[in-house]
């Protein structure tokens, strides 16, 4: 490891497989990023909570924050990118909670000077909503996502013929029943600003970015 290498900047592609059209994101991270950083960057990135295990999965070792008893593999603090010394376009996978199994892939783009006029992280595109944790995965995520608006019509309708009908008292539990759909909704959105103000208090060490999910 050359401790005396200036650092760098890499462009970082990072999409979750089984999940078409592609659910991505793209990120500046100096290359003197710990992968630990990297997980927290990916964490706020596809608006995961961090309540399941991970690791990284790189050139055939694991990396992860310890946790006592759990996923074994390397120390994911003590890991720089620049220690990694990636080739351009290189891949590795970031696994988050194997039970649904969320594999990301990763590649880095392109690798350049850091500009100091601006902050890093940050996050310079993406596409679509991150799947609500425990949703069950890619398969069982696209099946909701496909049939949330179809759902909701139904919901809709049932509550209109109950109004019609006079039965106000039933008004109550059809919005309990609507309201977990309310983010299946908004999955054709992303945030890029919201995910960009929590990476930025993350830079500056100001914890509320653990507040914003």
């Amino acid at each position: 490891m050359d401790t005396t290498a200036p650092a760098t900047v890499f462009l970082i592609h990072a999409w979750i497989r089984g999940i078409h059209p592609m659910l991505w994101r793209r990120f500046l991270v100096r290359s003197d990023s710990t992968l630990a950083d990297l997980h927290w960057i990916l964490q706020i990135g596809f608006g995961w909570a961090d309540v399941h295990l991970h690791r990284f999965r790189i050139r055939k070792k694991s990396y992860t924050i310890p946790r006592m008893g759990l996923v074994e593999g390397h120390d994911a603090r003590e890991v720089t990118l620049m220690d990694l010394r990636f080739r351009i376009n290189e891949r590795f996978l970031y696994e988050y909670d194997f039970g649904d199994l969320w594999q990301h892939e990763i590649r880095t783009e392109k690798q350049s000077v850091i500009d100091n006029e601006r902050t890093y992280p940050v996050c310079v595109g993406g596409k679509w909503g991150g799947p609500p944790e425990d949703c069950g995965g890619p398969a069982a995520f696209l099946e909701r996502r496909f049939e949330a608006p179809f759902r909701v019509q139904e919901l809709l309708d049932e509550m209109a013929e109950d109004l019609t009908a006079c039965n106000r008292d039933t008004v109550e539990d059809w919005l309990d029943e609507l309201l977990p759909w309310r983010e299946w909704l908004r999955l054709d959105r992303f945030d890029r600003r919201a995910v960009n103000r929590r990476l930025a208090q993350y830079a500056a060490g100001d914890t509320r970015w653990m507040d914003d999910e």
